[in-house]
């Protein structure tokens, strides 16, 4: 994913000219899921854990132009139909179980949002405001909940809460 000139500048890393990638650029807002999916920053490739900050017009515009990645019966005239749209839509959204602070699914889900096409070069261009390496923060995290330090673990966590999304934003997207 290519990151945005601006951004990058902050952690003062270089950031060659190239086009997007193909895939799908992945928005978790949630740390804990995160930090399920990256494995702690052990698995290989995913050693290094950003924080990205972007607009809320940014991140709500993602949302009005998305589709949900999989088919669901009465949200969806039929199944060609989803398709249809999930194909043309450039962002997709997919809600995961949340997870706690040994990894394992809870009741809940988060919502995650891949980004594809335009809205690519508008997170990386426009609606990025700034990125953080919080790397440190995941393997200090992690070493807390190995040692069984759970409160203190708990309390270094970035604070999280529900995005205040009205049902309008939400409607298309709920399982």
């Amino acid at each position: 994913m290519r990151i945005s000139r601006s951004a990058s500048a902050q952690l003062g890393w270089t950031v060659p000219a190239k086009d997007y990638e193909h895939g799908l650029t992945w928005i978790k807002p949630s740390f804990l899921w995160t930090m399920y999916r990256c494995g702690w920053a052990t698995k290989a490739g995913q050693e290094t854990v950003l924080a990205v900050e972007i607009t809320r017009d940014g991140f709500e515009w993602a949302l009005r132009h998305a589709c949900l990645s999989s088919y669901v019966r009465g949200l969806h005239p039929d199944r060609g139909t989803w398709q249809r749209q999930l194909k043309r839509a450039p962002a997709r959204v997919q809600w995961d179980p949340e997870r706690d602070l040994h990894l394992r699914p809870l009741t809940y889900r988060s919502l995650q949002l891949g980004l594809s096409g335009e809205a690519v070069g508008r997170y990386a261009d426009e609606w990025t405001v700034a990125i953080s390496d919080v790397t440190p923060l995941a393997r200090e995290i992690h070493e807390l909940v190995s040692r069984s330090e759970l409160d203190a673990a708990a309390a270094l966590l970035p604070k999280e809460r529900p995005y205040p999304a009205g049902d309008e934003l939400l409607a298309a997207l709920r399982p």
